[in-house]
């Protein structure tokens, strides 16, 4: 097979797959429908403070994996759907922030700035017709890239880094991961170790348990599911219920304002957004191709050089197109870049990242990493056929979005008025089903309150939870590496700095580290 032969069987295995039902006697293809339903909660679920992208990932996860079941027939319908959530809450984010001045996410905020004068002064409906254009621009954008430059990069991997270069790689990016994300690099080396320790209990490839202090509970180690969602989404649960209590009253958000005046975005002012937009997606693309960074700090990047790029008439801050559309693309364009180290090195650049591996993990058949992009015209690789089946769903995603995304965004703002006393108790109820759905053990529920505590814990100490979760999961795969390449090398315990890139690794993991050490110290003085 060529290699646009693996791109129409792609796109094949999304429009020509298993049928869902027929109407007027032309079917809809299951993964086209689960890709257009995960969309729309997505968005519903973005315009909802509280209930962000991986919330909903994280609780429709395992309800997929009962549905659907572990059959290859399964996989691109339930990563449809997480990719159609993904970017659906990436555009519904939007509306709470210019609504209402309720920024979902922490990137949100930066919306805020623009988006809510624009919409006090009559102009909300112009607000949100300029997040929505630049978000879906910077999005495809981002999705360009990554399906040009993913392939690219996993080829040049396979070709020449061997097991002692690829541990090293994995050790880099758990450094940068560590040092970039949080305020601390020290709390943020603490959570990733804590999370190789804690992946460590019970698991790896001798024939007995380690850690287990002896008990059948801990033989097995902890189910990935329990983690992942203990500690990113009933960790943010049981922090928000104490903020709640100390709070002992729901601020709820204030009033819409009525529109007044012209609030459609018209050609013209399409065009001068465009520089705006443009270099944002820019921005937004390099920093999600840098594992684990996020999309708080591409918007403020974003913000910033918009700001600078400014001669309007009314400045960034006070309610200007420019400084909403800025935003909007930089953080936009960070979701489709996050899935470069993903699909090219198997290592998950952000939350969203990971809920797309734990679904290939589970029902196989798709292991994100160099072999995804193996060619070879001999023999079909049918990993490289789900890849292009998962880059059609993301384009799927981004048609429904320029088409109906602008519609229901604007149709979805009176999802920001539920207070988080209702929803929170929800989200609880929701992820302990979800758990128990995906693992039908009582004791996965106890590991998982477990996690919701630990989670709890780190964000009292402002502790990052994000390097915990991804060392959690790259434990397994750092070790069989190091496995590899010490067994390569005939046992020499120097292994790691036989080949002059793997040393090229090490020290740029150090000297990140040190870096961002040193960088509070000299913001201080």
């Amino acid at each position: 097979m060529g290699v646009f032969d693996y791109v129409w069987a792609g796109v094949l295995a999304v429009f020509a797959g298993p049928v869902a039902f027929e109407v007027l006697g032309i079917g809809v293809p299951i993964t086209v429908l689960m890709t257009a339903a995960g969309f729309l909660l997505g968005i519903i679920g973005g315009a909802t403070p509280g209930l962000a992208g991986p919330f909903l990932m994280a609780v429709s996860l395992p309800i997929l994996l009962s549905v659907f079941g572990f059959t290859p027939d399964a996989l691109l319908p339930v990563l449809g759907f997480l990719v159609g959530v993904m970017k659906g809450a990436t555009v519904g984010g939007a509306v709470p922030a210019i609504l209402f001045n309720t920024p979902g996410t922490p990137d949100a905020m930066l919306t805020t700035l623009d988006g809510h004068p624009m919409a006090r002064n009559g102009q909300a409906g112009k607000a949100l017709r300029t997040a929505h254009f630049a978000s879906v621009t910077g999005d495809t954008f981002s999705d360009l890239v990554l399906f040009t430059c993913a392939p690219f990069l996993a080829i040049v991997v396979e070709a020449y880094l061997g097991f002692g270069e690829k541990a090293a790689l994995i050790l880099l990016s758990l450094a940068f991961v560590a040092a970039v994300v949080g305020a601390s690099p020290m709390k943020g080396l603490i959570a990733a170790f804590l999370g190789l320790f804690i992946a460590s209990v019970g698991t790896g490839e001798d024939v007995y348990s380690r850690l287990s202090l002896g008990t059948d509970t801990l033989s097995t180690g902890f189910p990935l599911i329990t983690a992942v969602l203990g500690v990113l989404i009933l960790g943010e649960v049981l922090y928000s219920f104490e903020q709640m209590w100390r709070n002992r009253r729901d601020d709820r958000p204030a009033g819409e304002a009525p529109q007044s005046g012209d609030n459609r975005l018209t050609w013209g002012e399409r065009r001068r957004l465009m520089p705006f937009i443009s270099v944002s997606a820019l921005i937004g693309t390099g920093i999600g191709a840098l594992p684990g960074i996020g999309s708080t700090l591409a918007a403020t990047l974003g913000y910033a050089t918009g700001q600078k790029m400014h001669k309007g008439p009314v400045p960034f801050g006070k309610g200007t197109p420019e400084g909403v559309a800025a935003t909007e693309a930089a953080n936009s364009s960070v979701s489709g870049a996050n899935l470069i180290p993903v699909l090219s090195l198997g290592i998950p650049g952000n939350v969203g990242a990971v809920f797309l591996i734990l679904a290939a993990e589970s029902i196989g058949g798709f292991n994100p990493g160099p072999s995804v992009f193996r060619f070879s015209s001999a023999e079909v690789n049918p990993e490289l056929v789900i890849a292009f089946g998962l880059f059609t769903t993301m384009m799927l995603a981004n048609v429904l979005n320029w088409i109906l995304g602008g519609q229901i965004m604007r149709a979805t703002g009176v999802m920001a008025r539920i207070p988080k006393p209702v929803l929170m108790p929800i989200v609880l109820l929701l992820t302990l089903t979800a758990i128990y759905v995906q693992e039908t053990d009582f004791t996965a529920l106890y590991f998982a309150m477990g996690f919701a505590f630990l989670g709890w814990g780190m964000r009292k100490l402002a502790v990052p939870v994000l390097p915990f979760v991804i060392a959690f999961i790259l434990a397994g795969n750092l070790e069989q590496t190091v496995r590899q390449a010490f067994a390569a090398s005939g046992g020499d315990p120097l292994f790691l700095f036989k080949s002059p890139l793997s040393v090229v690794f090490l020290l740029l993991g150090l000297l990140v580290i040190l870096f961002f050490l040193r960088k509070p110290a000299s913001e201080g003085s």
